[in-house]
């Protein structure tokens, strides 16, 4: 006998697993996990505004709908919009009975949906007595003849067809509902607020106050590490993360140990060993631009950390196998190359490059930090944080639902010159600012512009498409040249590289980061 999923509901809090403000990755990774509960996931965003809009999942064998805020990917709005594909209970009463056995989902094609709860159900045994609701006539294409009256209570809210002609402002709403001109509950709603009236005005951007882990809602915070909630880039090397409860935590780029990391962020959820060295052919080259041309003197982006942009953290899964060993590589280069790794925090939605001291980047022109040029950092045998790549999780992406979306911004403290700069901004817009910023402190016209030209990715070509990437078009030349057999690039693997100096940002064709 086929069984129905069984969901408990939680006014004001969620739907089974499903937490008010858990993460799209979080609620999407629990989903997928259970395809014989969740067979069919479709998951609905704007093309062009991926990261602006909200992001809807559609659960159709489940009669469930649910929607994330754009920006922050957060759950805000569980509606239930069919009740004959769900066991659905309050306090372990059932909203309605279902058939012993599922109708399975062909027999269900031609169904209509199963009638939700009546009013009398809802008010005498679930509920109990609450204010007014909210009446809304027959808009558009809908039954001329029917509206929806909105009974609201903290938390919940459910939609009753009404018969327009039996609605009068003056009317008792019990009575009213009450009568046969009232039909069962058609949709159910779970949000953050006392009333559907007033948690819809700011339904997407009212804070959340549970956290977004799944794991951190069931259990207590010291089982769990704090989550972060944004990152502030400061420049010159100094990462700032800001977490929910705890106080912030610095990663200095050159002196933070993995130590470090484990104590303050958790150990990562896997360790990948970096092994694709592709891009080396563009250190090559800027090494000799850099020989040829040294009356220009030294630019502020470093090369070599420009162009290394290694993108095999891009895996899901534990990497421990050695890298790749270049035969005209010495031994010792080959043993720090094999200690080298990238510690991903998928919870969290980046990952930390962990690798030997390098010198870090140049603060910002105008920073109050840029009077102090940062020291150069000591070779040594030891580990440190390197590089901090943040996922943006945008929806229609290649890597989509891998990480977490982490928010971000270019802290305006810090630099000092410009008005802050976060993960939502347009590359454009954002590309302009920095262009503005760093304006006449490279060392020449040319050095400036062949820092900010583009290579193009195509992460849907080779034989491990997540972890690797295909350069169609030169650092320095801009002429785009597709692989033969290939389309033209615009694919949904199919990203552009800009670089300024200590930052690298992938930037999809709807201009997002």
């Amino acid at each position: 006998m086929s069984r129905y999923p069984s969901l408990q509901i939680y006014p004001g809090r969620g739907l089974g697993f499903a937490t008010l403000g858990a993460s799209l990755h979080d609620v999407l990774t629990r989903l997928k996990a259970q395809p014989h509960l969740y067979p069919t996931i479709d998951v609905t965003y704007s093309p062009t505004q991926p990261i602006v809009a909200p992001v809807v999942l559609n659960l159709p064998a489940n009669g469930l709908r649910l929607r994330f805020d754009g920006p922050d990917q957060r759950l805000r709005l569980i509606e239930i919009l069919d009740f004959g594909k769900t066991q659905l209970s309050y306090k372990n009463i059932d909203l309605v009975k279902l058939p012993e056995e599922k109708i399975s989902t062909s027999e269900s094609a031609g169904c209509t949906n199963q009638q939700g709860p009546a009013f009398r159900h809802v008010y005498n045994r679930l509920m109990g007595p609450t204010f007014p609701g909210e009446y809304i006539s027959p808009q558009g294409n809908a039954d001329p003849h029917t509206g929806l009256y909105v009974l609201s209570y903290p938390g919940i809210a459910f939609t009753f067809p009404l018969k327009h002609t039996a609605w009068s402002p003056t009317a008792d709403f019990v009575s009213l509902l009450s009568s046969n001109a009232a039909a069962p509950a058609k949709s159910l709603a779970i949000f953050n607020g006392g009333s559907w009236h007033e948690a819809r005005q700011t339904l997407f951007t009212k804070p959340c106050s549970n956290p977004r882990s799944l794991a951190l809602s069931t259990k207590g915070k010291e089982h769990q590490p704090d989550e972060v909630d944004l990152v502030n880039v400061c420049g010159g090397g100094i990462v700032e993360m800001i977490r929910r409860f705890s106080p912030p935590f610095r990663i200095v780029l050159g002196e933070t140990t993995p130590q470090d990391l484990v104590a303050e962020l958790g150990p990562p959820d896997a360790i990948y060993r970096k092994n694709d060295h592709r891009l080396s052919i563009h250190k090559t080259r800027r090494r000799e631009q850099r020989t040829s041309h040294s009356s220009y003197g030294a630019s502020p982006a470093r090369s070599e950390d420009m162009f290394d942009t290694d993108q095999s953290s891009a895996h899901t899964t534990t990497d421990d196998s050695d890298a790749e060993r270049d035969v005209d590589q010495p031994d010792d280069d080959q043993g720090k190359s094999s200690a080298k790794c990238f510690y991903n925090y998928f919870h969290h939605g980046f990952d930390i490059f962990v690798s030997y001291p390098s010198n870090p980047s140049p603060p910002f022109p105008q920073s109050v930090s840029s009077a102090h040029p940062a020291i150069p950092t000591k070779a040594t045998d030891r580990l440190v944080a390197t590089k901090v790549l943040l996922h943006g999780n945008v929806p229609g992406s290649y890597p989509f639902n891998r990480y977490r979306r982490s928010r971000w911004m270019i802290d305006p403290e810090a630099s000092g010159a410009f008005e802050g700069l976060d993960s939502e901004t347009s590359f454009s817009s954002l590309s302009e600012e920095l262009r503005n910023i760093w304006k006449g402190n490279y060392a020449s016209a040319q050095a400036e512009k062949a820092t900010q030209n583009a290579i193009v990715l195509d992460r849907d070509w080779g034989d491990s498409p997540g972890s690797s990437y295909e350069v169609l078009e030169g650092w320095e030349d801009g002429e785009q040249v597709p692989r033969k057999g290939s389309a033209a690039p615009g694919g949904s693997g199919t990203t552009q590289i800009y670089g300024f100096p200590g930052m690298l940002f992938e930037v999809l064709r709807n201009d997002t980061v």
